[in-house]
């Protein structure tokens, strides 16, 4: 008999192997190093094979729970696979499969997984035990993805199908997994397009005095040039509170719960980005605040939209940018793009991690973000101030 210490220690193999345990079960340790515990035996006269869950998530213990569980089955006449195809849904396994991952994702990123799910699977398959879902079925599903011009959407629901279902196999719920195929038949996600963006600091104050003559709403003006200024992203903007300006140390402290980064990051203010304000900057934000309404009810929003709670729409920017003749040349985010650009090649490779900083890139660990944060900020505030003096002329 095995024991939970023999599982442990079994390596892999070039080839696939069994560990017998007792009455039919094993332990199958495949080259690739998974172990997945299986119960052998006959119904009608037919061999078959059972998949009671993976090691470790399934100790020798629990394994023999579902052993015994799976026989109990088979003394009452019933197929004990096709008791399990009858359990659990699709669905039911999918929203399982995302309480168990979501904590560490951001929340933006858990929005886009569970609405790719409940647009595209659930309403066809959803209903469907998930032991009897075939890959026939969810290929027609990813295929409508694709037939609506979504490839690379497409190619992300198959991913998490994979993991849906090898998680459902670890936890013993499914025996195999349909998704994992998929990919043989579809489309390749197109490559990534880089956003269009300004490459020349002429160009970049072109676009500007363009902005100025615009007669549209001068908050969006304003938006655009402290954008522009910062390089940070626009939701990032969209959402700047005057709490978050420091007048005096000339400085943006944007908290990290609206950084992009992990869930875990969001949670730890050691990632708060702070972004030195270059004096074109102070301006910029001098002259909204001088037009602020004087009341208990001023907006906390900086860049407000046509209400004063919410904040200036999305595509404001970019229309303006639009109506500017900078259809696609040059988009909101394109001004990350060119102030790495264009500064890498006019400050040089020493202060190339200075304006990767600058920019809100963490490093890897808590001590990496701290040093950038504090050895890094007087660094930045020279890369803005130069910034600053370039887009002005």
């Amino acid at each position: 008999m095995l024991t939970n210490a023999a599982a442990k220690a079994a390596g892999a193999k070039s080839r696939a192997y069994k560990l017998s345990d007792q009455g039919g079960m094993h332990l199958l340790v495949r080259p690739t190093g998974t172990k997945s515990w299986q119960l052998k035996y006959r119904v009608r006269g037919r061999e078959k094979l059972l998949t009671l869950g993976q090691f470790p998530e399934v100790n020798l213990s629990r394994a023999r729970i579902l052993q015994a569980e799976a026989k109990e089955l088979l003394e009452q006449g019933v197929d004990p696979s096709k008791k399990r195809a009858t359990g659990k849904t699709l669905e039911a396994l999918g929203r399982a499969w995302f309480e168990k991952h979501c904590r560490g994702w951001s929340l933006a990123h858990a929005a886009d997984v569970l609405s790719t799910l409940e647009r595209d699977i659930f309403p066809e398959l959803g209903a469907r035990p998930a032991g009897e879902v075939v890959s026939r079925e969810l290929l027609q599903a990813v295929r409508k993805i694709e037939n609506r011009g979504c490839s690379t959407t497409a190619q992300r629901v198959r991913q998490r199908l994979e993991q849906i279902f090898a998680f459902g196999r670890a936890e013993g719920l499914v025996d195999n997994n349909p998704a994992s195929d998929l990919g043989a038949a579809m489309l390749s996600a197109p490559p990534a397009q880089p956003f269009p963006a300004l490459m020349r600091i002429e160009d970049c104050r072109a676009l500007l005095r363009a902005c100025e003559a615009d007669r549209g709403r001068a908050i969006t003006i304003m938006a655009s040039r402290f954008l522009a200024l910062t390089a940070v992203r626009l939701g990032t903007l969209r959402g700047a509170r005057w709490e978050e300006i420091d007048f005096d140390a000339a400085s943006w402290t944007i908290p990290a719960a609206r950084m992009k980064l992990s869930k875990a990051k969001k949670d730890d203010s050691r990632f708060d980005h702070v972004v030195p304000l270059s004096e074109p900057a102070l301006f910029v934000l001098r002259g909204l605040r001088a037009a602020r309404p004087k009341s208990d009810i001023a907006p906390d929003l900086i860049f407000t939209g046509r209400s004063a709670s919410s904040p200036i729409g999305a595509g404001a920017i970019g229309g303006l940018y639009d109506r500017c003749g900078y259809r696609g040349r040059h988009v909101p985010h394109g001004w990350r793009a060119s102030f790495s650009t264009i500064l890498n090649e006019e400050m040089g490779e020493d202060y190339r991690f200075a304006i990767d900083a600058a920019l809100g890139h963490s490093g890897k660990g808590k001590v990496e973000a701290a040093y950038n944060r504090a050895q890094l900020l007087d660094r930045r505030r020279e890369v803005f101030d130069r910034w600053g003096a370039m887009l002005a002329g």
